[in-house]
């Protein structure tokens, strides 16, 4: 941290310098002559501006400004530093305020806001400050970074954890750490959790306040174009809610379908152990128990003899069962499997609460059987659907409880330091970028639209790539799982809560919504990505090439609706 303090310094001196030097330069804008030479230009047309007696606004009143190509490419490339260090500073400080506080409300509302606040930074500026009419000119800027954090998001970043965290597949499932097969399209690739499943989910519905703004150029209507844009402000609000309230509820949710799917994986385990130790056959022809069959098997738990079952002696079925692949905490299974056998209420079961007992969890098994020539035989096949639920669940055997921190009064002050100084890195440098771009559009008459979709995501989203390229690297389901899970939910922030403040903007300040061309590329991307990343959770390396090539079909797309069909 303290190296990158230092570096700030040195950029915020470099900027004060340029600024004394460049109100130098522009005191004077005649042809140097020292009275014996001829006069010859100062620079060329790329360090100048075509009209040289034109002066730049700069932005506060004296941050640097310019007017030639590779001076507002200077700018950029700094002020966009800048908000790399931004975004740098609020994530490290969002895992540390999460170590000190845990989930819940700090995982569920904070740090997907202030992952999103660089992004919602540039947005606000690009249409705050100014005239309704530069506003509107410069509102283009926030549009690009809108759809350009999403779409890099969801293609180069999504493409690039793929091949990076690739792992071989066996049985259309990834092996953790055994990577052997190196870029075999089919044979290596990625698998996730159910819980990212659902997370892309979301992300694929969280499109839905760009279509609702988008309805009167849908149905060729020029009124109600302003009643649309609060439409949509509210929806995005509304859905923001929703999504904070679920992300804070998520992780509770998560240990419930975890232990529910453990306790089903022990009851198979337990069908499973039953039919494969009996003393005889345990179905007869039409599936039914074996009375004699199954009193055998009760006896041979039974250790004392005593025609009743006991924790002690539940506890030794279960643990023989060695169901060490679901990191099963044992005295929680046996309480499960107690309540459900013991309906008379003394802690102990007999002969025919066991018999009950087996006979539901038969039948339950028959209810959840997947292939319809099983016959009989369908313990086994219950026994794979409960280990493959339980493993897509995502269950690593982490504990539940909360190591803690060596020093959370340190930790927290870190924390509070990190998220104000990238705040105000952020809030600071936000308004210069915007202006270096329209400056960089302005001086080589490249829209602006397409320098903010291809160059400020690369400073607003650097926090999310590193954290998810680190993560994916590790080659484990469940690091695959929390990278994309990153990815879906940083995509879904941009299209709630970035688009919430640009929708603001567009409301309060009478502004027109002109992004026709822009709302599809979005919405084609979330809605391609969202539906493909629902229906799987393995995905093999050929599926990187889908997302890598959605990139430039996007900013062909919006270039070919925007100048060829003319879409507003």
């Amino acid at each position: 941290m303290s190296h990158n303090i230092f570096i700030l310094f040195i950029i915020l001196t470099s900027l004060t310098v340029t600024t004394t030097s460049r109100l130098i330069t522009n005191s004077s804008t005649k042809l140097v002559n020292d009275g014996v030479h001829e006069s010859v230009p100062r620079l060329n047309h790329l360090l100048l501006s075509t009209d040289e007696t034109e002066l730049c606004e700069q932005t506060y009143g004296f941050m640097p400004c310019n007017t030639t190509v590779l001076g507002n490419l200077f700018l950029i490339l700094v002020y966009g530093y800048l908000m790399f260090l931004a975004a740098t500073y609020l994530s490290a400080g969002s895992e540390f305020m999460l170590e000190i506080l845990g989930p819940g409300i700090v995982g569920g509302l904070f740090l997907p806001i202030l992952g999103a606040l660089p992004d919602a930074m540039l947005i606000l500026v690009s249409g705050l400050s100014g005239s309704p009419e530069t506003a509107q000119d410069q509102v283009s800027v926030g549009m690009g970074l809108l759809a350009g954090s999403t779409v890099m998001l969801l293609t180069v970043i999504w493409g690039s954890c793929i091949i990076i965290g690739k792992c071989d597949l066996q049985d259309s499932v990834a092996i953790d750490n055994q990577d052997t097969k190196g870029f075999n399209l089919l044979g290596s690739g990625v698998s996730t959790d159910i819980w990212t499943s659902y997370s892309a989910m979301i992300m694929a519905a969280s499109v839905l306040p760009f279509i609702v703004v988008q309805l009167p150029q849908i149905f060729h209507s020029s009124s109600g174009r302003h009643l649309a844009v609060l439409i949509g402000l509210i929806v995005s609000i509304l859905l923001l809610i929703a999504y904070c309230v679920y992300q804070i509820y998520q992780p509770n949710i998560q240990k419930r379908r975890i232990s529910f799917a453990k306790h089903k994986h022990v009851r198979s385990g337990i069908l499973r152990f039953l039919k494969t130790n009996a003393f005889g056959i345990l179905l007869n022809d039409q599936g039914q128990l074996n009375q004699e069959v199954l009193h055998r098997l009760f006896n041979s738990v039974d250790v004392n003899g005593d025609e009743r079952l006991s924790v002690m002696e539940l506890r030794a079925l279960v643990v023989g069962m060695q169901l060490n692949n679901i990191n099963l905490k044992e005295d929680d299974a046996i309480d499960k499997v107690m309540k459900e056998f013991d309906t008379s209420g003394d802690e102990e079961v007999d002969f025919q609460e066991f018999v009950t007992g087996i006979a539901n969890w038969l039948e339950e098994a028959k209810r959840t059987k997947i292939s319809s020539n099983a016959g009989p035989d369908y313990i086994h096949e219950y026994h794979e659907e409960t280990k493959r639920q339980h493993y897509l669940l995502g269950d690593e055997g982490v504990d539940d409880e909360e190591s803690g921190v060596d020093n959370p009064r340190r930790t927290t002050i870190k924390a509070v330091l990190l998220l104000l100084l990238g705040t105000l890195i952020a809030a600071a440098f936000a308004d210069p970028l915007v202006d270096a771009v329209d400056g960089f559009s302005a001086a080589t008459s490249i829209p602006s639209f397409f320098i903010s979709f291809i160059a400020l995501p690369l400073a607003t989203n650097s926090s999310e790539a590193v954290s998810a390229i680190i993560f994916a690297s590790r080659k484990k389901q469940r690091s695959a799982s929390l990278t994309f899970s990153e990815l879906y939910g940083a995509a879904t922030m941009n299209n709630i809560l970035c688009l919430s403040v640009f929708l603001a903007l567009v409301y309060v300040r009478g502004l027109t919504w002109d992004f026709s061309s822009e709302v599809f590329a979005i919405v084609i991307v979330c809605v391609v990505m969202g539906v493909f990343g629902s229906l799987r959770t393995t995905f093999p390396l050929w599926t990187s090439f889908i997302a890598f090539i959605l990139y430039p079909f996007s900013l062909v797309l919006v270039y070919v609706l925007d100048y060829v069909f003319g879409w507003s």
